[in-house]
């Protein structure tokens, strides 16, 4: 589970840099979304969300 997480977050990453001509207006929202996307799976990290096992 946590393998497909990261490579949704990289392809996220990938996705939100400006790097077409549409997408220079856009400012920081897609970092921004990114970071609070990377800050909710770490703190389900440390509180075990993606443990398996009993």
């Amino acid at each position: 589970m946590s393998t497909i997480l990261l490579i949704i977050l990289v392809l996220f990453i990938i996705g939100a840099l400006p790097r077409w001509p549409y997408s220079t207006g856009w400012g920081y929202y897609p970092s921004g979304i990114l970071g609070i996307i990377l800050l909710i799976l770490i703190v389900m990290s440390l509180m075990g969300a993606f443990r398996t096992g009993p």
